[in-house]
């Protein structure tokens, strides 16, 4: 009898040690944009380097629809109802200040580089201030540079664009637009084939990616800025409960795939997406593409000055020195990414 007992006690450790030693973790991961978009690409791609990289003990389960409308994710994720995601900073005005030197025109002519060099001042400056207090950041992206597009006429000047009405997504492009006397309205890129269809919006500021992914058929202009008009700063977060019950071991692989691999990630899919776009859907529907003239960059330039003078007095209120030293270190940054 005390052996039996014996034995079946030994069966039983022996199985709660092999379900421990098989527990795996699942996050609940949620995107606001379709499947094909390079967003929720991206976010697969990350999850399915977790699962790899963690021989199986954590993995995604991608639910089939948003936990929340994109300017309410980062609550979303900050309170469980979704363990990952991804949301523009400019959704919810005035909460995020620092993450707008991401947003400023002429920064760069790709994702790939203006998402790392954020990434790397992000993690130098912005994350030890608690810009995303909340959440754990698992890394910060731009998107392409932004281009101006609409459906009426070529846009080549300040004026041109005042005479139409535009959509566009927040943050500086928010202020800059005010600035250049644009009627504009703060919408989520989802929303933009319903305005732009209807003609509630004559046009919207977008990445190029943009005209194939939201399938906006409608778009016969394009202007295009030197190192864009502007970019959207973009923070891939996880629920700050789920990864501290982690094991250190899971810690670290999570660690691994953060800041400068997430930010690659994302921003060589925007670049491969973006350049898909210029060469596939906007040929095809004949959009007319107009490289914006020097007196129309100078005329952007001037409106843009004031902005950053804004953002450096804001920036050092929330904490930040040198805010001016530290978009010319950005801007340099920039430049060396490889």
């Amino acid at each position: 009898m005390k052996f039996r007992l014996a034995c079946s006690a030994a069966l039983a450790s022996t199985l709660f040690v092999g379900a421990q030693a098989y527990a795996q973790t699942v996050f609940t991961a949620s995107s606001w944009v379709p499947p094909t978009h390079t967003l929720s690409v991206g976010q697969k791609e990350w999850c399915d380097a977790l699962e790899k990289e963690s021989a199986g003990r954590m993995k995604c389960n991608i639910l089939p629809k948003m936990v929340s409308a994109p300017p309410g994710t980062f609550d979303a994720v900050r309170d469980g109802l979704a363990d990952i995601s991804f949301t523009v900073d400019g959704y919810t005005p005035g909460r995020f200040v620092n993450t707008q030197v991401a947003e400023f025109p002429f920064l760069g002519d790709n994702s790939m580089a203006t998402s790392v060099a954020y990434q790397r001042i992000y993690s130098k400056y912005f994350a030890p201030l608690g810009e995303h207090r909340g959440v754990k950041v698992l890394g910060v992206f731009t998107h392409g540079p932004g281009t101006i597009f609409n459906s009426k006429k070529p846009v080549t000047s300040l004026a041109d664009g005042a005479t139409l009405k535009w959509r566009i997504g927040g943050g500086n492009i928010n202020e800059l637009t005010k600035a250049m006397g644009w009627n504009t309205t703060l919408k989520p890129a989802t929303e933009a084939f319903e305005l732009l269809s209807t003609g509630v919006m004559d046009g919207t500021l977008f990445p190029d990616e943009s005209i194939a992914s939201f399938k906006l058929s409608m778009i016969k202009y394009a202007t295009v800025l030197p190192g864009g008009l502007y970019n959207t700063s973009f923070v891939f977060m996880m629920n700050p409960a789920k990864y501290d019950a982690l094991s250190a071991q899971d810690k670290a692989v999570v660690d691994k795939l953060s800041g400068e691999y997430a930010a690659r990630l994302f921003g060589a899919g925007w670049d491969k997406v973006d350049d898909a776009s210029v060469n596939g859907a906007q040929k095809a529907q004949g959009v007319q593409r107009i490289k914006a003239s020097e007196a129309f960059v100078n005329e952007i330039k001037a409106k843009q000055a004031a902005l950053e003078d804004k953002w450096a007095a804001a920036a050092e209120a929330k904490g930040l020195k040198n805010p001016k030293g530290v978009l010319a270190e950005f801007r340099a940054e920039i430049a060396k990414v490889k």
